[in-house]
Order: structure tokens, then C-alpha cells, then sequence
């Protein structure tokens, strides 16, 4: 299962039923899970470990030094979860002192060209197509979807279930459950059609509506709106994520 044009470095720890093809180099302090594919002219760096049924496409880099001029060399980790897709050319990098590792969860799709950069967090279940780019200590949450060409500021927020529109710069955090557009970035709905093939009723959809309407369509600004929803409207599990993100954006969120 592994190409004899390929180079595994010997203290590489390579899963069962690993498939490497030709010319993928793969260093040292590398850990590799079962069922993983590696196709030609991929590197898997130093420092990373990636979990169970992950596909990682031609010329894609994993586990590369970070571009911070901060980094010294310190030991830093990428971290990968299970069944992940990492498609051509696309690159991770590793962590610096700030967090020591870059980190992506589990069931992700990371399209051609696109970039991760140091000490980024994605959780589970993202779609990042073509070229999306993330700068350093960015956080994505579970079933955010960021279309092509997207370019990330270091240390934002995107929330769960977000979708972002395609070419959109983010420079701001953006909350859960909302559709995100335009330039400069603004808020454009709620990602209903999103919520609705995710098994969201429509009880909890409108309870999310409310909740955004109130936010930019009160006349308020987002401290008097937080506190208007707290104390009109009924608690929910979707209403306390919504307003937990807000009060915890140290960057702000994005415009209505």
C-alpha cells in the first residue's frame, strides 16, 4: 500500500491500510491513522497527526512551519481528525507558542488551494471551498460553510452553521446560524435553507429569527439589543449560543 517512489521516514508511525502513492514524503514525529490515503507529491511534515479515513490529494502540504515571524522553532503540532478531506495543493500549518497547534476536527472538506494557517481551530463538519484563506488563530465552528475565494483576518470568529458568501472579506466575527455577505461584510439572513437540511424545526428557526431581529432590526445598538433578548425573550439552547458568542467577540460582530 506504499509506493516504493515515495519516502516514509522510519520513525513515521503509519497506520493499518494506509495507501501512500508516489513521491509523498512523509517526516519524522508523523502519525498517520488507519484507512488514510496520501496521493502523489503530497508532504506531511514534521509534527502532525491525523486521524482515521482521511484523503489527503496531490501537492497538498501538511504540518509546514508557520509564515509568523514570531515562530523560533519551537515544538508545534498539527493536529487532524477523522475522515477529513484535504484536497490539491491545499496547506496547514503548524502552531506557534501562542496555542502550540493547529487543530482541525473531524468530517471536514478543505478544497483545493486552500490555506490554514497557525494556530487556527475548525471544528467539525466545515466546508471550505476553493482558496479559502485563513490567517492565524482564526476559529471556524461545526457545519460552517465558506465559499471560495474567502479571505479570513487573524483571530476571527465564524459561528456554527454559517454560511459565507463567496470573494467576502471577514474582518469581523461572525455569529452563529447567519448568511454573510457583501463588502464591506454584513449580515444577510439566517442560513434557513442550512438549518433546514440539518433537521432544525421550524420552531427553532423562527426562534433564531427573532433573536437576529431584534439584534439589527431594533434600532438598538448590539449591547442594548443583547440585553433586550435576554430579558424578553425565552431561554433556549440557540438564543444562549447566539448571545454567548456575541459577549465573548472581542473583535465585534458583523454589521446589519
Amino acid at each position: 500500500m506504499i509506493s516504493n517512489l515515495a519516502f516514509v521516514h522510519p520513525e513515521a508511525k503509519i497506520g493499518k491500510d494506509v495507501e501512500i502513492g508516489p513521491f509523498v514524503f512523509i517526516d519524522k514525529n508523523v502519525e498517520i491513522g488507519d484507512g488514510t490515503r496520501i496521493d502523489a507529491n503530497a508532504t506531511i511534515c514534521e509534527f502532525t497527526k491525523m486521524g482515521r479515513d482521511c484523503h489527503v490529494f496531490p501537492s497538498a502540504v501538511i504540518g509546514a512551519v508557520p509564515q509568523d515571524l514570531k515562530f523560533r522553532g519551537e515544538e508545534s503540532w498539527v493536529i487532524i481528525g477523522d475522515r477529513n478531506v484535504m484536497r490539491e495543493c491545499c496547506t496547514i500549518h503548524r502552531g506557534t507558542a501562542s496555542k502550540e497547534k493547529t487543530v482541525v476536527g473531524n468530517d471536514n472538506l478543505i478544497m483545493a488551494y486552500c490555506h490554514i494557517a497557525h494556530d487556527c481551530i475548525l471544528h467539525d463538519h466545515i466546508i471550505m471551498s476553493n482558496a479559502v484563506q485563513l490567517a492565524g488563530e482564526v476559529e471556524v465552528d461545526d457545519f460552517a460553510i465558506i465559499g471560495g475565494g474567502s479571505l479570513i483576518h487573524q483571530f476571527s470568529h465564524i459561528g456554527g452553521h454559517v454560511m459565507i458568501q463567496g470573494g467576502t472579506k471577514v474582518n469581523k466575527d461572525v455569529p452563529p446560524y447567519v448568511i454573510a455577505a457583501h463588502d464591506p461584510i454584513a449580515f444577510c439572513g439566517i442560513n434557513s435553507v442550512g438549518l433546514n437540511r440539518r433537521g432544525f424545526s421550524l420552531e427553532r428557526i423562527h426562534i433564531i429569527q427573532d433573536v437576529y431581529r431584534q439584534l439589527y432590526n431594533g434600532g438598538l445598538n448590539v449591547t442594548q439589543a443583547v440585553a433586550q433578548i435576554e430579558a424578553t425573550m425565552e431561554q433556549t439552547p440557540d438564543r444562549d449560543m447566539i448571545l454567548g458568542f456575541i459577549r465573548n467577540s472581542p473583535r465585534g460582530i458583523i454589521r446589519g
